[in-house]
């Protein structure tokens, strides 16, 4: 007989307590602890017969990858997407994952048989939304089911090479005593999905609904069994989304791909430089352009701050597409630096496109930007600032350069602030950028 037992789980990060609380004390999150019944089988006391395997021993062949008509998205899953690998992607709902996986697998459906199983659209649904947008294939087949057990028969009977799961968290397995979207059943069922697709080199992708605080639902275990995770980010209200890998097994992470949301689906953008820095007039006052590196490539991002005279009692400091601790540093030491009261002073910024910029290499940007609002300098268009800036004022070196200095010139800018440290790296360096070289945020001033 197998024996039964109530365990409290919370559903934030998968901690298990014996009791219910109102608070979880891992991730410290409320009302996210839930009871769940958990049955224990008897372990079966036949053993299995274990073979090792001489190193070598093993074949070796060149891994193989699916690639499509997405190549910004094929170059975020590292070149195409690998035969077993299984791929969650997370994002809010209603932000286009599901339209986004039906034109996938138009893509892989060209020269591979697709099989697309939704806990939560009927077929004809699911055919509403893919003639819409344009799939019409016949090597797409259609599965409207919630139960595992009936997922692996379907999985066994028609074959397929890629598998999408539309969303795990609707997904359940007879033999877990608990209601889907559980932390144990999303485990349970996360577990035998992988075991499917290593076994059979089926590729996976797997859908995961996210909370309100944009985390994943469910156990955090399940970003770690999974092969890669992507972020499927944007605004419903907004027409671009951002594809962005935060784990991968088979390519770098940090990567991300940009796409145009068009009511006929997504369209990539080749070109994500051009699209953040499309809308500028030719001089701008608090405005200015940097560099941040994106994975293995740089993208060219506006920084735009504003500063108002005080009306109330507390200075606001509205920070959009930056990290506000960071912003409070940087206001700090240009108040020092420069001996400016921004006490007295509301600070807006923002990062247009929707972005969050984790790059220190726009500190010197942000600066400058700031400068030019606050004493109302006009900054020319085509001019650029890179550097990350310490607590004494001073500007220091950043990574990749040459590479930031190349996409600059690339997109036909005419000059760029960048650290004096770097003066030696460009002796021997062709440029046609004006490079004005910084050491602190005084000379910085004088400079203007």
């Amino acid at each position: 007989m197998a024996n039964k037992k109530i365990k409290y789980v919370c559903t934030e990060c998968g901690n298990i307590t014996p009791k219910w609380l109102g608070k979880c004390p891992v991730c410290e999150s409320w009302g996210t602890v839930q009871e769940e019944l958990e049955i224990k089988l008897p372990i079966s006391s036949k053993k299995k017969d274990i073979e090792l395997t001489d190193l070598t021993e093993i074949k070796f062949e060149k891994e193989f990858r699916i690639k499509t008509e997405f190549s910004e998205f094929d170059r975020v899953l590292g070149g195409g997407l690998t035969q077993g690998e299984v791929v969650l992607i997370t994002g809010n709902p209603g932000i286009g994952k599901s339209t986004f996986l039906l034109q996938l697998s138009n893509e892989y459906s060209k020269s591979n048989k697709v099989l697309y199983i939704s806990g939560e659209e009927s077929n004809k649904q699911i055919k509403e939304r893919a003639l819409r947008i344009g799939v019409n294939s016949k090597s797409i087949y259609l599965l409207s089911e919630t139960n595992l057990e009936n997922i692996q028969s379907a999985i066994d009977k028609s074959k397929p090479k890629v598998v999408i799961i539309d969303s795990i968290q609707t997904i359940y397995s007879e033999l877990v005593s608990s209601v889907p979207g559980s932390v144990s059943q999303i485990r349970e069922c996360a577990l035998k999905l992988i075991e499917i697709a290593k076994q059979k080199d089926i590729s996976f992708y797997i859908v995961g609904h996210v909370t309100k605080d944009g985390k994943l639902a469910g156990p955090k275990l399940l970003e770690h069994m999974v092969d890669a995770v992507l972020s499927f980010e944007g605004d419903e209200n907004n027409y671009y989304r951002i594809i962005r890998s935060i784990k991968n097994r088979y390519g770098s992470t940090n990567e991300i791909s940009i796409f145009d949301m068009k009511e006929d689906g997504v369209e990539e953008i080749k070109n994500p430089s051009e699209f953040f820095i499309s809308e500028r007039d030719e001089k701008n006052v608090g405005s200015i352009i940097t560099t941040s590196i994106e994975g293995s490539r740089v993208i060219l991002f506006e920084i735009q701050t504003l500063s108002l005279p005080l009306k109330y009692g507390i200075p606001k400091r509205i920070i959009e597409g930056y990290d506000r601790n960071r912003i409070e540093i940087l206001l700090a030491v240009l108040s020092k630096t420069l001996s400016l009261d921004l006490g007295n002073n509301d600070i807006y910024l923002n990062i247009p496109g929707g972005i969050v910029l984790k790059d220190q290499a726009a500190d010197l940007a942000i600066i400058l930007s700031l400068i030019s609002t606050i004493k109302n300098l006009e900054i020319s268009q085509k001019i650029a600032a890179i550097g990350e800036i310490g607590l004494r004022g001073e500007v220091r070196k950043v990574s990749f350069i040459k590479k930031r200095i190349r996409e600059l010139e690339k997109l036909g800018f005419k000059g760029v602030y960048l650290p004096k440290s770097h003066q030696s790296d460009f002796e021997n360096f062709d440029t046609k950028l004006k490079l004005s070289y910084i050491n602190n945020i005084s000379e910085l001033v004088e400079r203007l």
